[in-house]
């Protein structure tokens, strides 16, 4: 968990290596009353960043100098071995799996996984960021609707004996929502998705996940085992 105060702005480290989009995401941000304490181009000015400014959370491009291959990826798992409480939101062009899994091998806490285009959408950005520096876990919905539907055409899978509406419960899961936020997502009564959620994991066999974080963190696992080819 970060060890931010309730009342303080939520303390953001900026790292991407194009000018306008980095000075940008810093604008929107501070807009919505976040605190951009620090920004990067690059991998070693990111980590030397987050190492002078300890933030409660990282927002990150996938690719950055000097090899633009996965630096953000590389940078992300630095920062949670040397500071598990501060988050990491990794932004993407790409929804290759390859980098889904190579983020979230060493686990789903504090970790997020965006497409660029959800720069634009302030809200859905901010509450990602909160989301990551309490701990939790979030994924793109374009994202996790791609994995979701792969698994589930899969021969022999897991996924193939939920229905459409278990499958949107699923999905809202796997960004990282609540309950009640899944109810309000879906127009449906809070016991409904309290029995639409039992359903889901009596089916994948995850019966003793209980938390967000766990479950999102079951759900997670899930895809990627499935990924394997089992």
């Amino acid at each position: 968990m970060s060890d931010r105060r309730n009342d303080a702005p939520l303390r953001v480290v900026i790292a991407e290596d194009q000018y306008v989009t980095r000075e940008g995401t810093r604008r929107l941000l501070e807009e919505q009353g976040l605190e951009v304490v620090g920004v990067a181009s690059d991998y070693d000015g990111v980590l030397n960043v987050f190492r002078s400014l300890q933030p409660d959370v990282v927002l990150m491009d996938v690719k950055m100098p000097p090899t633009f291959s996965m630096e953000g990826i590389k940078a992300a798992h630095v920062i949670k071995e040397e500071r598990p409480s501060t988050g990491v939101v990794v932004l993407t062009q790409h929804d290759d799996e390859e980098y889904v899994w190579a983020l979230l091998e060493r686990g789903v806490d504090g970790y997020g996984y965006l497409h660029k285009v959800r720069v634009g959408d302030v809200d859905q950005l901010v509450r990602a960021l909160y989301e990551v520096a309490a701990g939790g876990a979030v994924l793109d919905p374009r994202i996790v609707e791609t994995l979701l539907r792969r698994r589930s055409n899969k021969p022999g899978s897991a996924l193939g004996a939920l229905t459409p509406s278990e499958l949107d419960v699923l999905r809202l899961m796997a960004e990282g929502r609540s309950n009640r936020s899944i109810a309000e997502s879906l127009y449906l009564s809070l016991g409904s998705v309290e029995k639409r959620i039992a359903s889901v994991f009596d089916k994948l066999a995850l019966h003793t996940e209980g938390e967000t974080n766990r479950r999102v963190a079951a759900v997670l696992i899930y895809l990627r085992e499935s990924a394997s080819g089992r």
